[in-house]
């Protein structure tokens, strides 16, 4: 076995509310088979939950909420860290440094920012600086690896391109981040409209299931799903309501799109989407019961935030030490 320390990967999300099944096949239920072969860092950012619109009583609830939520998701406390962006020193003094590197054109650019430009939307000087703080939330542990979806690969590519930009301006400070993306990650659908992404902020409640959703209310939701024209049980890109029940059940059961097809053949929709609704109820089963017997545990939720700061701001002060001597700043006198 090497002796080399393990690569670390980090990958960050906002407190918005209770997950959908999309959050959990697509990204959580990975990065738990990380926690074993890389030192894990998840921090709930809720410095970029402030960029728009929101409640603070609900930021605080939603924000420890989201911790119950991945641990009952299989993120092993003991085996990863777990903490909030705004406990760490660092995150905004880092991002602060990066954006005096970041020509304004590149910040211009960004997709998301563009297309809330372009919906009439109202923008704050923090949502345009958000990619700088992204960046300085991996660049400030200096991870190797970031899992990333299609909608965050221009803030990473970003986040590599001001690492760059710092190294040949002050000499080699920061690893550049590859994007750790999972071979099998499931891409769910909204089941009333599987030309979109399920959404937790879908106007159609119908729409997304989410991760505490009650067995009834998930068997009422599939059964009214989109379906497509004909009665067949089979994957095909003309067929993308059951091709997104099948991911789904893929994503819950284990088993391959191929298996599933040869199990219904023969089967009409409304069985089909019976048995699609039991395989879900009892894979959240578990994760249901493990959030509710910890969400409203608020020493124990403290207790794993409190540890996963101490970590997560040891390797903070290290970089931003670095940091610091290399831009010119005076040595602080603590």
């Amino acid at each position: 076995m090497s002796d080399s320390p393990r690569k670390t990967v980090l990958t960050a999300a906002q407190p918005t509310g209770i997950l959908t099944i999309g959050n959990y096949l697509g990204a959580i239920k990975h990065w738990a088979k990380l926690v074993d072969e890389y030192e894990c860092l998840f921090p709930l950012v809720d410095m970029h939950a402030i960029t728009v619109p929101y409640v603070p009583a609900e930021l605080r609830q939603r924000t420890r909420s989201l911790v119950a939520q991945y641990i009952a998701c299989g993120l092993d406390p003991e085996k990863c860290n777990l903490f909030i962006q705004s406990h760490v020193t660092g995150h905004a003094e880092l991002a602060w440094v990066l954006g005096c590197l970041t020509p304004l054109g590149e910040l211009q650019r960004m997709t998301q920012f563009k297309d809330k430009t372009a919906k009439g939307s109202p923008i704050n000087s923090g949502l345009f600086f958000y990619p700088v703080l992204m960046a300085a939330d991996i660049l400030l542990y200096n991870a190797d690896l970031v899992p990333v979806g299609e909608d965050q690969k221009q803030h990473l590519e970003l986040a590599r391109n001001v690492a760059e930009r710092f190294n040949s301006n002050y000499s080699e400070t920061f690893k550049i981040p590859e994007p750790k993306i999972a071979a099998t990650a499931a891409r769910v659908l909204s089941l009333q409209d599987p030309a979109k992404k399920m959404s937790k902020s879908d106007e159609n409640q119908g729409a997304t299931i989410l991760l505490n959703d009650s067995p009834d209310v998930i068997d009422k939701k599939i059964s009214r799903a989109v379906t497509d024209s004909g009665s067949e049980v089979k994957a095909g890109s003309d067929k993308p309501g059951v091709t997104n029940l099948l991911s789904i059940m893929c994503g819950f059961s284990g088993r391959s799109i191929e298996e599933l097809q040869s199990e219904f053949f023969g089967v009409g929709y409304g069985d089909f989407k019976k048995r699609v609704a039991e395989v879900v109820i009892e894979g959240l089963r578990p994760i249901r019961e493990k959030f509710e017997s910890v969400n409203d545990d608020k020493a124990y939720l403290d207790g794993v935030l409190k540890e996963g700061e101490e970590v997560a701001q040891k390797k903070a002060y290290k970089i931003l030490s670095k940091v610091h001597r290399k831009v010119g700043f005076v040595e602080r006198f603590r």
